[in-house]
């Protein structure tokens, strides 16, 4: 891969690569991987600049459970332990969720980047989808924030716990399995 090249094109267009329409040849697997706490790691090492990281995000591609980096000539795997990113900031105006990922990539729950929720022990997992098929885990400051903003409301004829973003709602988990 020409990196410089790369991410100078990048930064021209001011948008991300539109890798969802690459169909390069698949050329290996290379020793990357994302760690669960969204730290990228190339060879065993971390990767210390922020702007690598951002540059390898904006090519990242997901294809059922298999990351790849994605360039217009190739496309090579990639080992992501539970999700590329991490929501490391939310804000709420108008009652509309929006949120910072740790490679900045903003995003707004709604019908195109909905929540969804994992259960983890006695409590719940939140994800957001950022672009693509590729998601970001709610931080856990986050996600208690989150469930202080959740409530009871009618989701298909039952009483659900969720929240609301807009006039969209995301369920959690019926009101009667709290």
């Amino acid at each position: 891969m020409d990196l410089g090249r790369l991410y100078g094109d990048i930064e021209a267009q001011g948008a991300m690569p539109p890798v969802d329409r690459w169909n390069p040849p698949f050329c290996g697997d290379i020793d990357m991987r994302i760690t669960h706490d969204g730290t990228w790691f190339y060879n065993g090492s971390p990767i210390q600049r922020p702007a690598m990281v951002r540059l390898f995000a904006s090519i990242l591609r997901r294809e059922g459970d298999d990351y790849f980096l994605v360039t217009p000539i190739e496309k090579i795997g990639i080992t992501v332990e539970d999700v590329p990113f991490i929501a490391v900031e939310m804000t709420t105006e108008s009652g509309v969720l929006a949120f910072r990922t740790n490679v900045g990539d903003m995003v707004t729950a709604d019908a195109a980047h909905p929540l969804r929720f994992e259960a983890a022990d006695d409590s719940f997992r939140p994800y957001i989808c950022v672009r693509h098929g590729l998601e970001a885990r709610l931080s856990r400051t986050l996600a208690q924030e989150l469930a202080r903003l959740a409530d009871i409301r009618d989701h298909e004829g039952e009483p659900w716990f969720g929240v609301g973003s807009g006039s969209l709602f995301f369920p959690v988990i019926q009101a009667d399995r709290l």
